[in-house]
């Protein structure tokens, strides 16, 4: 258990297109647990008040598989990350604590991962980002980049579609979790815009604004990189399952 009081949002409203399925792609199977149960089972390990997914493509298939052992609000129109962040709001009006967000794709987050974002969250800190440190001998996904100011400190985040030939060269890669104060979280969400490559509303962009309205956002760094992998097409869900089997990932909710 973390001793930051908080409560969970769990992205998992992607159609997954890539993944060629006709359901949710967080309903994807590896070894007889879907991702968003990965997901979900974590969040209650570390002690989540309340866990809130966000569902969206067959929303009804994921409140079938979890049933009523979390909260749900539906994403009407798939309009990006930050979008379905937003569709919280309504149920969490009268929280004042810390909201841990996660993606529901992202089977192997462990419980060490997320305490360590949640530990981070002193009080003069807004918002806490977790990042991974790629490997100079693995080949660079398609992450989005933390961006450093001149002090050393996170600066922004830039999807891969929108960064520069020099920004896709950083390899300090972001992995999708992040620790806001609730206050703030709804506030900044009402302010991202969409003008990007895919026109949509990044929940990446809060780093940038918060750092603008000079509010404090510190990153945590992991080298475990096969723990934040992210699972968007097929082989990447059999590569998963082959990390499940030979590396034991994804059992240490099961430990």
């Amino acid at each position: 258990m973390t001793n930051t009081p908080f409560v969970s949002i769990i992205l998992a409203g992607g159609k997954g297109t890539r993944m060629n399925v006709p359901y949710p792609k967080v309903l994807a199977d590896i070894h007889g647990k879907t991702l968003i149960e990965y997901a979900v089972e974590t969040h209650e390990l570390v002690g989540a008040e309340r866990v809130i997914v966000v569902t969206g493509y067959k929303g009804e298939l994921v409140r079938e598989t979890l049933g009523d052992r979390v909260e749900y609000v539906q994403q009407a129109e798939q309009l990006g990350t930050g979008h379905a962040a937003q569709q919280a709001e309504t149920l969490l009006r009268d929280w004042n604590g810390a909201v841990l967000i996660t993606m529901g794709d992202m089977p192997f987050l462990t419980e060490e991962m997320l305490r360590s974002v949640l530990d981070a969250m002193q009080d003069d800190v807004t918002c806490v980002a977790l990042g991974a440190n790629w490997p100079e001998d693995r080949e660079l996904p398609a992450w989005g980049r933390f961006l450093q100011a001149e002090d050393g400190s996170l600066a922004g985040i830039v999807e891969d579609k929108d960064a520069t030939d020099e920004q896709k060269l950083i390899r300090e890669l972001n992995a999708s979790v992040y620790a806001v104060r609730a206050q703030d979280l709804f506030n900044v969400l009402s302010k991202i815009e969409n003008n990007n490559a895919q026109e949509e509303y990044y929940l990446t962009d809060i780093v940038k604004i918060f750092v603008e309205e000079g509010k404090k956002v510190v990153r945590v760094l992991t080298d475990d990189v096969d723990h934040v992998v992210g699972i968007n097409a097929p082989e990447q869900l059999e590569e998963a399952r082959e990390l499940h089997v030979h590396k034991g990932l994804g059992d240490e909710q099961n430990a």
